[in-house]
C-alpha cells in the first residue's frame, strides 16, 4: 500500500473511531504532517483521496472538516470495491449458484483483453441483506490475475479476498447503469413478480496498473436496494 493511501486510511479510521460529526474541524495541515510523520506532498494526496471519497471537505483559509457520512443501508454507486463495506452494519449472506472455469465468449474476452485460450472463472451468486434478496451477481474473473477461487471464498466478500489475501491492487472501474423489465428467470431469483423493474449495473474493474480483470453484471431488487452518490465541491 502506498504511503498516502495508508495515511488516508488512518485518518478515516480515526474519524470513525471518534464518531466525529459533520462539520467537525480536523487538525491543521501542519499538525497532521507532524502526527503522521509524512511530507506535505504525501498528506495532500491523502487528503485529496479522502475528499474524493466524501469523507472530508476542505475550505481554503478555514481548514479541514468532516463530511456527513452516508445513511446506514445505502450503497455507494461510485465505489469500485464492492458494497460489503457499505453494508457492514447489516446482515449480509450469499447463495452460490455457479462457479466454474471456462473459455470466455468473444465479447467477454474482448472486454477483459484475454489472450487466445486464456481461461476465466465464471461466478453467479445471489446476495442477501437482512435476509432479503438484494441482487444477482454474475462475474468473469481472469484466471491469469485471480488464479484461485472456491465456493468458500465467493460466499464472502471477493474483493476482501483479492486485496487482503492475493494483495491485488485494485485501481478503477467503468460502470454502466440501465433499467429494464426483469426476465422471468431473474424475477424468480430476486423473489419478485414477473414484469417487475430491475436496475442493471455492468462494471469492468481494472488493476492499479490498468489491466482489466473482472467483468460483472449486478441486477438489483428494487425493493431492497438503496444508493447514494456524493458530489464534489465546485
Amino acid at each position: 500500500m502506498l504511503k498516502y493511501q495508508e495515511v488516508a486510511d488512518r485518518i478515516e479510521l480515526a474519524i470513525k473511531d471518534k464518531k466525529l460529526s459533520q462539520g467537525t474541524r480536523l487538525p491543521s495541515l501542519n499538525e497532521l504532517i507532524s502526527k503522521y510523520d509524512v511530507s506535505k506532498t504525501t498528506l495532500v494526496k491523502a487528503l485529496t483521496t479522502l475528499e474524493d471519497k466524501g469523507v472530508i471537505y476542505q475550505v481554503q483559509g478555514s481548514g479541514i472538516f468532516v463530511r456527513r457520512q452516508k445513511r446506514d443501508g445505502y450503497i455507494a454507486l461510485m465505489t469500485n470495491m464492492g458494497f460489503t463495506k457499505d453494508l457492514e452494519n447489516n446482515k449480509l449472506s450469499t447463495k452460490v449458484i455457479d462457479l466454474k472455469i471456462e473459455t470466455p465468449s468473444d465479447e467477454v474476452a474482448r472486454e477483459l483483453n484475454c489472450a487466445p485460450g486464456e481461461e476465466v472463472y465464471f461466478i453467479k451468486r445471489i446476495r442477501y441483506v437482512d435476509n432479503n434478496v438484494l441482487c444477482i451477481e454474475q462475474s468473469y474473473f481472469r484466471k491469469k490475475i485471480v488464479p484461485y477461487l472456491n465456493k468458500e471464498i465467493i460466499s464472502e466478500s471477493i474483493f476482501n479476498y483479492l486485496t487482503e489475501v492475493l494483495k491485488l491492487k485494485i485501481g478503477f472501474s467503468d460502470k454502466y447503469l440501465r433499467t429494464d423489465i426483469l426476465k422471468e428467470t431473474e424475477a424468480k431469483l430476486l423473489e419478485l413478480p414477473n414484469n417487475s423493474p430491475g436496475l442493471y449495473i455492468d462494471e469492468l474493474f481494472y488493476t492499479a496498473s490498468g489491466e482489466p480483470f473482472d467483468l460483472s453484471q449486478t441486477i438489483y431488487n428494487y425493493k431492497h436496494a438503496n444508493f447514494f452518490i456524493q458530489s464534489g465541491q465546485r
